[in-house]
Protein backbone atom coordinates (compact mmCIF):
# COMPACT_ATOMS: atom_id res chain seq x y z
CA UNK A 1 0.00 0.00 0.00
CA UNK A 2 1.61 3.12 -1.07
CA UNK A 3 1.29 6.16 1.05
CA UNK A 4 3.02 9.35 0.14
CA UNK A 5 4.61 11.57 2.75
CA UNK A 6 3.06 14.93 3.48
CA UNK A 7 6.36 16.50 2.44
CA UNK A 8 6.11 17.62 -1.21
CA UNK A 9 9.32 16.18 -2.61
CA UNK A 10 10.00 14.27 -5.79
CA UNK A 11 11.23 11.28 -3.87
CA UNK A 12 10.29 11.12 -0.23
CA UNK A 13 10.69 8.72 2.61
CA UNK A 14 7.34 7.12 3.14
CA UNK A 15 6.20 6.09 6.53
CA UNK A 16 3.48 3.78 5.38
CA UNK A 17 2.78 0.69 3.37
CA UNK A 18 1.62 1.46 -0.09
CA UNK A 19 -1.92 2.66 -0.13
CA UNK A 20 -2.48 3.58 -3.75
CA UNK A 21 -6.05 2.50 -3.81
CA UNK A 22 -6.72 1.92 -7.43
CA UNK A 23 -9.60 -0.36 -8.18
CA UNK A 24 -11.58 0.91 -5.23
CA UNK A 25 -11.46 4.53 -4.62
CA UNK A 26 -7.98 5.50 -5.55
CA UNK A 27 -8.11 7.81 -2.58
CA UNK A 28 -5.76 10.73 -2.26
CA UNK A 29 -5.29 12.72 0.85
CA UNK A 30 -4.05 16.26 1.16
CA UNK A 31 -3.39 18.54 4.08
CA UNK A 32 -3.29 22.32 3.91
CA UNK A 33 -2.15 25.29 5.91
CA UNK A 34 -4.92 26.74 8.13
CA UNK A 35 -4.28 30.09 6.48
CA UNK A 36 -4.89 28.66 3.04
CA UNK A 37 -8.48 29.64 2.39
CA UNK A 38 -9.20 27.66 -0.72
CA UNK A 39 -10.38 24.12 -0.21
CA UNK A 40 -8.27 21.78 -2.23
CA UNK A 41 -8.77 18.11 -2.70
CA UNK A 42 -6.02 16.17 -4.37
CA UNK A 43 -6.21 13.50 -6.97
CA UNK A 44 -9.42 14.45 -6.87
CA UNK A 45 -8.54 17.91 -6.05
CA UNK A 46 -11.16 20.52 -5.86
CA UNK A 47 -10.21 24.16 -6.11
CA UNK A 48 -13.04 26.63 -5.50
CA UNK A 49 -12.15 30.21 -6.23
CA UNK A 50 -13.84 32.37 -8.83
CA UNK A 51 -16.91 30.51 -9.95
CA UNK A 52 -19.99 30.42 -12.06
CA UNK A 53 -23.15 28.62 -10.99
CA UNK A 54 -25.37 26.19 -12.83
CA UNK A 55 -28.98 25.92 -11.78
CA UNK A 56 -31.32 23.08 -12.59
CA UNK A 57 -34.41 23.86 -10.57
CA UNK A 58 -36.66 21.49 -12.45
CA UNK A 59 -34.79 18.28 -11.98
CA UNK A 60 -32.18 19.02 -9.31
CA UNK A 61 -29.97 16.54 -11.13
CA UNK A 62 -26.30 16.84 -11.99
CA UNK A 63 -25.66 18.17 -15.46
CA UNK A 64 -22.72 18.82 -17.69
CA UNK A 65 -20.85 21.99 -16.92
CA UNK A 66 -21.87 24.59 -19.47
CA UNK A 67 -20.46 27.87 -18.12
CA UNK A 68 -16.74 27.57 -17.43
CA UNK A 69 -14.72 30.41 -16.03
CA UNK A 70 -11.18 30.02 -17.28
CA UNK A 71 -8.53 30.36 -14.63
CA UNK A 72 -4.73 30.07 -14.95
CA UNK A 73 -3.16 26.97 -13.54
CA UNK A 74 -1.52 27.27 -10.17
CA UNK A 75 -0.06 24.59 -8.00
CA UNK A 76 -0.84 25.26 -4.38
CA UNK A 77 2.48 25.07 -2.62
CA UNK A 78 0.81 24.77 0.74
CA UNK A 79 -0.87 21.51 -0.21
CA UNK A 80 0.68 18.38 1.24
CA UNK A 81 -0.33 15.23 -0.50
CA UNK A 82 -0.57 11.58 0.32
CA UNK A 83 -1.71 8.97 -2.10
CA UNK A 84 -4.77 7.26 -0.75
CA UNK A 85 -8.63 10.50 -4.28
CA UNK A 86 -9.50 12.41 -0.59
CA UNK A 87 -8.81 15.37 1.62
CA UNK A 88 -8.23 15.88 5.29
CA UNK A 89 -8.14 19.27 6.92
CA UNK A 90 -5.80 19.62 9.92
CA UNK A 91 -8.44 21.74 11.64
CA UNK A 92 -11.79 20.48 10.36
CA UNK A 93 -14.83 22.20 11.72
CA UNK A 94 -16.80 19.50 13.52
CA UNK A 95 -20.54 19.48 13.48
CA UNK A 96 -21.72 20.81 16.80
CA UNK A 97 -24.02 18.47 18.67
CA UNK A 98 -24.46 20.52 21.81
CA UNK A 99 -28.03 21.33 20.82
CA UNK A 100 -28.95 17.65 20.90
CA UNK A 101 -29.33 17.70 24.67
CA UNK A 102 -31.94 14.98 24.92
CA UNK A 103 -30.03 12.57 22.70
CA UNK A 104 -27.92 9.69 23.92
CA UNK A 105 -24.24 9.59 22.97
CA UNK A 106 -25.08 7.12 20.20
CA UNK A 107 -27.83 9.34 18.79
CA UNK A 108 -25.59 12.41 18.86
CA UNK A 109 -22.97 10.46 16.92
CA UNK A 110 -25.54 9.51 14.27
CA UNK A 111 -26.84 13.08 14.05
CA UNK A 112 -23.33 14.42 13.54
CA UNK A 113 -22.56 11.86 10.83
CA UNK A 114 -25.81 12.70 9.05
CA UNK A 115 -25.19 16.46 9.17
CA UNK A 116 -21.60 16.08 7.99
CA UNK A 117 -22.69 14.20 4.89
CA UNK A 118 -25.75 16.41 4.36
CA UNK A 119 -23.64 19.57 4.29
CA UNK A 120 -21.28 18.46 1.54
CA UNK A 121 -22.60 15.51 -0.49
CA UNK A 122 -22.73 16.27 -4.19
CA UNK A 123 -25.93 14.37 -5.05
CA UNK A 124 -28.64 16.54 -3.53
CA UNK A 125 -31.28 13.90 -4.30
CA UNK A 126 -29.35 11.55 -1.99
CA UNK A 127 -29.92 8.69 -4.40
CA UNK A 128 -33.57 9.74 -4.86
CA UNK A 129 -34.55 9.05 -1.27
CA UNK A 130 -35.84 11.04 1.68
CA UNK A 131 -32.55 11.76 3.38
CA UNK A 132 -34.09 13.79 6.20
CA UNK A 133 -36.61 11.06 6.99
CA UNK A 134 -33.73 8.61 7.18
CA UNK A 135 -32.22 10.79 9.89
CA UNK A 136 -35.49 10.93 11.80
CA UNK A 137 -35.92 7.16 11.65
CA UNK A 138 -32.35 6.56 12.82
CA UNK A 139 -32.70 8.92 15.78
CA UNK A 140 -35.91 7.29 16.97
CA UNK A 141 -34.08 4.04 17.58
CA UNK A 142 -32.39 3.07 20.84
CA UNK A 143 -28.83 1.79 20.68
CA UNK A 144 -27.15 -0.45 23.22
CA UNK A 145 -23.67 0.76 22.39
CA UNK A 146 -21.63 2.80 19.93
CA UNK A 147 -21.03 -0.23 17.73
CA UNK A 148 -24.73 -0.38 16.94
CA UNK A 149 -24.71 3.34 16.16
CA UNK A 150 -21.72 2.93 13.85
CA UNK A 151 -23.54 0.13 12.05
CA UNK A 152 -26.52 2.47 11.59
CA UNK A 153 -24.27 5.12 10.03
CA UNK A 154 -22.78 2.52 7.70
CA UNK A 155 -26.31 1.52 6.68
CA UNK A 156 -27.31 5.13 6.02
CA UNK A 157 -24.29 5.83 3.85
CA UNK A 158 -24.54 2.59 1.92
CA UNK A 159 -28.08 3.60 0.89
CA UNK A 160 -26.56 6.44 -1.15
CA UNK A 161 -25.24 3.93 -3.67
CA UNK A 162 -21.84 5.63 -3.71
CA UNK A 163 -19.00 3.30 -2.82
CA UNK A 164 -16.74 6.26 -2.11
CA UNK A 165 -19.00 7.89 0.47
CA UNK A 166 -18.56 5.68 3.49
CA UNK A 167 -18.06 5.50 7.22
CA UNK A 168 -14.48 5.12 8.46
CA UNK A 169 -14.23 3.23 11.76
CA UNK A 170 -11.78 4.67 14.31
CA UNK A 171 -8.96 2.30 13.34
CA UNK A 172 -9.24 3.13 9.64
CA UNK A 173 -9.64 6.85 10.26
CA UNK A 174 -6.65 6.88 12.61
CA UNK A 175 -4.61 4.94 10.09
CA UNK A 176 -5.31 7.57 7.44
CA UNK A 177 -4.39 10.40 9.80
CA UNK A 178 -1.21 8.65 10.90
CA UNK A 179 -0.32 8.07 7.27
CA UNK A 180 -0.62 11.81 6.66
CA UNK A 181 1.53 12.70 9.64
CA UNK A 182 4.18 10.07 8.99
CA UNK A 183 3.67 7.78 11.97
CA UNK A 184 3.30 4.44 10.19
CA UNK A 185 5.48 2.24 8.05
CA UNK A 186 4.88 -0.31 5.35
CA UNK A 187 6.22 -2.97 3.02
CA UNK A 188 6.24 -1.26 -0.40
CA UNK A 189 3.33 -2.89 -2.18
CA UNK A 190 0.87 -0.96 -4.31
CA UNK A 191 -2.68 -2.29 -4.15
CA UNK A 192 -5.45 -2.39 -6.73
CA UNK A 193 -8.92 -3.85 -7.06
CA UNK A 194 -9.18 -6.77 -9.47
CA UNK A 195 -12.80 -7.81 -9.70
CA UNK A 196 -13.79 -8.71 -6.15
CA UNK A 197 -10.23 -9.28 -4.98
CA UNK A 198 -7.26 -7.11 -3.98
CA UNK A 199 -3.99 -7.58 -5.82
CA UNK A 200 -0.47 -6.18 -5.85
CA UNK A 201 -0.35 -3.91 -8.87
CA UNK A 202 3.28 -3.03 -8.28
CA UNK A 203 6.13 -3.76 -5.88
CA UNK A 204 8.62 -1.03 -5.04
CA UNK A 205 12.21 -2.12 -5.83
CA UNK A 206 14.34 -3.02 -2.80
CA UNK A 207 11.33 -2.80 -0.49
CA UNK A 208 10.50 -5.40 2.19
CA UNK A 209 7.92 -6.83 -0.19
CA UNK A 210 10.39 -7.12 -3.06
CA UNK A 211 13.10 -8.65 -0.89
CA UNK A 212 10.60 -11.03 0.65
CA UNK A 213 9.40 -12.35 -2.71
CA UNK A 214 6.04 -10.64 -3.34
CA UNK A 215 5.32 -10.08 -7.01
CA UNK A 216 3.07 -7.99 -9.20
CA UNK A 217 -0.42 -9.54 -9.60
CA UNK A 218 -0.20 -11.50 -6.32
CA UNK A 219 -3.69 -11.65 -4.79
CA UNK A 220 -4.03 -10.86 -1.07
CA UNK A 221 -5.86 -13.61 0.82
CA UNK A 222 -4.95 -12.84 4.43
CA UNK A 223 -2.89 -10.30 6.41
CA UNK A 224 -2.05 -10.87 10.08
CA UNK A 225 -4.95 -13.28 10.49
CA UNK A 226 -7.51 -10.98 8.82
CA UNK A 227 -9.02 -12.74 5.80
CA UNK A 228 -9.71 -10.86 2.58
CA UNK A 229 -11.15 -13.66 0.44
CA UNK A 230 -14.86 -12.94 0.93
CA UNK A 231 -15.19 -10.81 -2.20
CA UNK A 232 -15.91 -7.66 -0.16
CA UNK A 233 -12.39 -6.45 0.60
CA UNK A 234 -11.07 -3.20 -0.82
CA UNK A 235 -7.49 -1.93 -1.15
CA UNK A 236 -8.32 0.40 1.76
CA UNK A 237 -9.18 -2.57 3.97
CA UNK A 238 -5.98 -4.44 3.18
CA UNK A 239 -3.82 -1.34 3.53
CA UNK A 240 -5.02 -0.64 7.07
CA UNK A 241 -3.82 -4.05 8.21
CA UNK A 242 -0.54 -4.07 6.31
CA UNK A 243 0.65 -0.78 7.76
CA UNK A 244 2.11 -0.63 11.25
CA UNK A 245 4.99 0.50 13.47
CA UNK A 246 8.52 0.56 12.09
CA UNK A 247 10.37 -2.72 12.61
CA UNK A 248 7.22 -4.73 13.37
CA UNK A 249 6.41 -7.96 11.53
CA UNK A 250 3.37 -8.57 9.32
CA UNK A 251 2.23 -11.93 8.03
CA UNK A 252 0.88 -11.98 4.47
CA UNK A 253 -0.83 -14.83 2.62
CA UNK A 254 -1.15 -14.36 -1.14
CA UNK A 255 -2.42 -16.44 -4.03
CA UNK A 256 -0.23 -16.91 -7.09
CA UNK A 257 -1.01 -19.23 -10.00
CA UNK A 258 -3.61 -21.05 -7.92
CA UNK A 259 -1.27 -21.65 -4.97
CA UNK A 260 -1.23 -19.93 -1.58
CA UNK A 261 2.11 -18.61 -0.33
CA UNK A 262 3.02 -17.25 3.13
CA UNK A 263 5.37 -14.34 3.78
CA UNK A 264 6.63 -12.66 6.94
CA UNK A 265 7.73 -9.10 6.20
CA UNK A 266 9.23 -6.34 8.33
CA UNK A 267 7.69 -2.88 8.08
CA UNK A 268 10.07 -0.02 7.34
CA UNK A 269 10.16 3.45 5.76
CA UNK A 270 9.55 3.19 2.03
CA UNK A 271 11.32 5.50 -0.38
CA UNK A 272 9.15 5.94 -3.45
CA UNK A 273 10.46 7.08 -6.81
CA UNK A 274 7.28 8.29 -8.48
CA UNK A 275 8.87 9.33 -11.80
CA UNK A 276 11.32 7.21 -13.75
CA UNK A 277 12.58 7.43 -17.31
CA UNK A 278 14.54 5.42 -19.85
CA UNK A 279 15.20 5.45 -23.59
CA UNK A 280 14.93 2.71 -26.18
CA UNK A 281 14.30 1.75 -29.79
CA UNK A 282 11.01 0.64 -31.33
CA UNK A 283 10.88 -1.38 -34.52
CA UNK A 284 9.25 0.62 -37.30
CA UNK A 285 9.63 3.93 -35.47
CA UNK A 286 12.22 6.41 -36.69
CA UNK A 287 14.44 7.67 -33.93
CA UNK A 288 14.79 6.78 -30.28
CA UNK A 289 11.81 6.75 -27.93
CA UNK A 290 12.02 8.27 -24.46
CA UNK A 291 9.70 6.75 -21.85
CA UNK A 292 8.62 8.55 -18.67
CA UNK A 293 6.78 6.40 -16.17
CA UNK A 294 4.63 8.35 -13.68
CA UNK A 295 3.41 6.28 -10.72
CA UNK A 296 1.36 9.07 -9.13
CA UNK A 297 1.07 12.85 -9.14
CA UNK A 298 2.36 15.21 -6.46
CA UNK A 299 3.11 18.91 -6.33
CA UNK A 300 6.58 18.33 -7.80
CA UNK A 301 5.70 15.83 -10.55
CA UNK A 302 5.58 18.39 -13.36
CA UNK A 303 9.05 19.73 -12.50
CA UNK A 304 10.45 16.21 -12.32
CA UNK A 305 8.89 15.22 -15.64
CA UNK A 306 10.27 18.38 -17.23
CA UNK A 307 13.77 17.45 -16.05
CA UNK A 308 13.38 13.91 -17.39
CA UNK A 309 12.21 15.19 -20.78
CA UNK A 310 15.27 17.40 -21.05
CA UNK A 311 17.57 14.50 -20.20
CA UNK A 312 15.87 12.20 -22.71
CA UNK A 313 16.22 14.81 -25.46
CA UNK A 314 19.94 15.06 -24.72
CA UNK A 315 20.11 11.30 -25.25
CA UNK A 316 18.47 11.65 -28.65
CA UNK A 317 14.80 10.97 -27.97
CA UNK A 318 12.57 11.92 -30.91
CA UNK A 319 9.34 10.46 -29.49
CA UNK A 320 7.95 10.37 -25.97
CA UNK A 321 5.80 7.83 -24.14
CA UNK A 322 4.12 8.66 -20.83
CA UNK A 323 3.48 5.38 -19.03
CA UNK A 324 0.54 5.85 -16.66
CA UNK A 325 -0.29 2.19 -16.09
CA UNK A 326 -1.35 1.63 -12.52
CA UNK A 327 -1.32 5.36 -11.74
CA UNK A 328 -4.18 5.95 -9.25
CA UNK A 329 -3.99 9.74 -9.45
CA UNK A 330 -2.57 11.74 -6.59
CA UNK A 331 -2.56 15.51 -6.36
CA UNK A 332 -4.77 17.02 -9.07
CA UNK A 333 -2.59 20.12 -9.63
CA UNK A 334 0.26 17.70 -10.30
CA UNK A 335 -1.71 16.11 -13.14
CA UNK A 336 -2.87 19.47 -14.47
CA UNK A 337 0.61 20.99 -14.38
CA UNK A 338 2.13 17.95 -16.07
CA UNK A 339 -0.43 18.16 -18.89
CA UNK A 340 0.42 21.84 -19.32
CA UNK A 341 4.02 20.94 -20.18
CA UNK A 342 2.76 19.73 -23.56
CA UNK A 343 0.02 22.27 -24.32
CA UNK A 344 -0.17 25.74 -25.80
CA UNK A 345 -1.48 28.65 -23.75
CA UNK A 346 -5.22 29.01 -23.13
CA UNK A 347 -6.04 25.33 -23.61
CA UNK A 348 -8.72 23.87 -21.29
CA UNK A 349 -7.50 21.14 -18.96
CA UNK A 350 -10.33 20.25 -16.55
CA UNK A 351 -13.64 21.52 -15.15
CA UNK A 352 -14.67 20.81 -11.55
CA UNK A 353 -18.15 21.38 -10.07
CA UNK A 354 -19.41 21.08 -6.50
CA UNK A 355 -22.85 20.25 -5.10
CA UNK A 356 -24.17 23.71 -5.95
CA UNK A 357 -22.97 23.57 -9.53
CA UNK A 358 -20.17 26.00 -8.76
CA UNK A 359 -17.57 25.54 -11.48
CA UNK A 360 -13.81 25.83 -11.32
CA UNK A 361 -12.35 25.78 -14.84
CA UNK A 362 -8.61 25.34 -15.26
CA UNK A 363 -6.66 26.12 -18.40
CA UNK A 364 -3.05 26.68 -19.37
CA UNK A 365 -1.79 30.26 -19.12
CA UNK A 366 1.46 29.87 -21.09
CA UNK A 367 2.98 27.60 -23.69
CA UNK A 368 4.42 24.34 -22.39
CA UNK A 369 8.01 23.24 -22.78
CA UNK A 370 7.31 20.70 -25.54
CA UNK A 371 4.58 21.34 -28.10
CA UNK A 372 5.87 19.27 -31.00
CA UNK A 373 7.55 15.98 -30.03
CA UNK A 374 5.20 13.06 -30.91
CA UNK A 375 3.56 11.85 -27.70
CA UNK A 376 1.91 8.56 -26.70
CA UNK A 377 0.18 7.87 -23.38
CA UNK A 378 -0.07 4.26 -22.19
CA UNK A 379 -2.94 3.55 -19.77
CA UNK A 380 -4.64 0.53 -18.22
CA UNK A 381 -7.74 -0.26 -16.15
CA UNK A 382 -6.03 1.07 -13.01
CA UNK A 383 -5.18 4.48 -14.47
CA UNK A 384 -7.46 6.77 -12.49
CA UNK A 385 -8.42 10.21 -11.26
CA UNK A 386 -5.68 12.85 -11.75
CA UNK A 387 -3.99 10.50 -14.23
CA UNK A 388 -7.21 10.44 -16.24
CA UNK A 389 -7.45 14.23 -16.03
CA UNK A 390 -4.03 14.56 -17.62
CA UNK A 391 -4.72 11.87 -20.22
CA UNK A 392 -8.03 13.40 -21.31
CA UNK A 393 -6.52 16.88 -21.46
CA UNK A 394 -3.80 15.77 -23.87
CA UNK A 395 -6.07 13.49 -25.88
CA UNK A 396 -8.92 15.98 -26.35
CA UNK A 397 -6.54 18.83 -27.14
CA UNK A 398 -5.13 16.62 -29.89
CA UNK A 399 -1.67 16.62 -28.35
CA UNK A 400 -1.26 12.90 -27.59
CA UNK A 401 -2.46 9.54 -28.81
CA UNK A 402 -3.72 7.22 -26.04
CA UNK A 403 -2.94 3.50 -26.15
CA UNK A 404 -3.69 0.54 -23.89
CA UNK A 405 -7.08 -0.31 -22.40
CA UNK A 406 -10.07 1.58 -21.01
CA UNK A 407 -9.03 3.53 -17.92
CA UNK A 408 -10.61 3.19 -14.48
CA UNK A 409 -13.17 5.98 -14.63
CA UNK A 410 -13.02 8.08 -11.48
CA UNK A 411 -14.35 11.56 -12.08
CA UNK A 412 -15.40 12.49 -8.55
CA UNK A 413 -13.75 14.05 -5.52
CA UNK A 414 -13.88 12.99 -1.87
CA UNK A 415 -13.08 14.69 1.41
CA UNK A 416 -12.53 13.05 4.80
CA UNK A 417 -14.22 14.58 7.84
CA UNK A 418 -13.73 13.48 11.42
CA UNK A 419 -16.60 12.64 13.76
CA UNK A 420 -16.55 13.63 17.43
CA UNK A 421 -12.98 14.88 17.10
CA UNK A 422 -11.97 11.56 15.56
CA UNK A 423 -12.98 9.59 18.65
CA UNK A 424 -15.54 7.66 16.62
CA UNK A 425 -13.78 7.72 13.28
CA UNK A 426 -14.89 9.80 10.35
CA UNK A 427 -16.65 9.80 7.01
CA UNK A 428 -15.43 10.01 3.43
CA UNK A 429 -17.83 12.12 1.39
CA UNK A 430 -18.06 12.73 -2.36
CA UNK A 431 -18.13 16.51 -2.71
CA UNK A 432 -17.37 17.32 -6.35
CA UNK A 433 -17.03 15.96 -9.87
CA UNK A 434 -14.88 16.86 -12.82
CA UNK A 435 -15.22 16.84 -16.59
CA UNK A 436 -12.77 16.70 -19.47
CA UNK A 437 -12.02 19.65 -21.81
CA UNK A 438 -14.84 18.47 -24.10
CA UNK A 439 -17.19 18.16 -21.10
CA UNK A 440 -17.19 14.38 -20.96
CA UNK A 441 -18.07 12.85 -17.62
CA UNK A 442 -15.74 9.87 -17.34
CA UNK A 443 -16.93 8.70 -13.93
CA UNK A 444 -17.63 4.95 -14.10
CA UNK A 445 -16.86 5.21 -17.82
CA UNK A 446 -13.14 5.74 -18.14
CA UNK A 447 -11.23 7.05 -21.14
CA UNK A 448 -11.55 5.26 -24.47
CA UNK A 449 -8.14 4.65 -26.00
CA UNK A 450 -7.17 5.47 -29.57
CA UNK A 451 -5.20 2.23 -29.95
CA UNK A 452 -6.11 -0.92 -28.04
CA UNK A 453 -3.08 -2.92 -27.03
CA UNK A 454 -1.71 -5.32 -24.45
CA UNK A 455 -0.74 -3.64 -21.18
CA UNK A 456 0.94 -6.56 -19.40
CA UNK A 457 4.52 -5.85 -20.41
CA UNK A 458 7.03 -5.14 -17.65
CA UNK A 459 6.85 -1.77 -15.92
CA UNK A 460 10.31 -0.85 -17.25
CA UNK A 461 9.56 -1.97 -20.82
CA UNK A 462 6.50 -0.06 -21.98
CA UNK A 463 7.71 -0.07 -25.57
CA UNK A 464 7.07 -3.81 -25.88
CA UNK A 465 3.38 -3.10 -25.22
CA UNK A 466 3.06 -0.53 -27.98
CA UNK A 467 2.50 -1.42 -31.64
CA UNK A 468 3.89 0.75 -34.44
CA UNK A 469 0.39 2.12 -34.97
CA UNK A 470 0.54 3.88 -31.60
CA UNK A 471 3.20 6.21 -33.01
CA UNK A 472 1.16 7.43 -35.97
CA UNK A 473 0.60 11.15 -36.44
CA UNK A 474 -2.52 12.61 -34.83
Amino acid sequence: MKIYSPIPAAAVTLSVALLSVKGFAPTHLSMQSPSHRRQMNNADNFVADKRTTINDNKTNKQQLIKCPLIKPLATALTIFSLVITTTLSPNPQPVQAADYGAFTDEQRFIAEAWRTVDSAYIDRTFNNQDWFQMRQDALKKKYKNINEAQAEVEKMLSSLGDRYTRYLPPSKYESIVNAATGNLYGVGVELAQSGDRVMASDVEPNSPAARGGLQRNDVFVEVDGVKFDDGKATPDDVAVVVRGPEGSKVGVVIERDGKKLDFILTREPIKITSVRSYIGDKSGVDGKVGVVRIKNFSGTTADTVKEQLEELKKKGAQHFVLDLRGNPGGLLPGGVDTASLFLEANKPVVFVADKNGVVDAQSTFKDGVDLETPLVILVDRNTASAAEVMTAALQENKRALVAGEQSFGKGIVQTIRQLEAGKNGGVAVTIARYETPEHHNINKQGITVDVKTNVDCEKDDALSCLPKEAFRKI
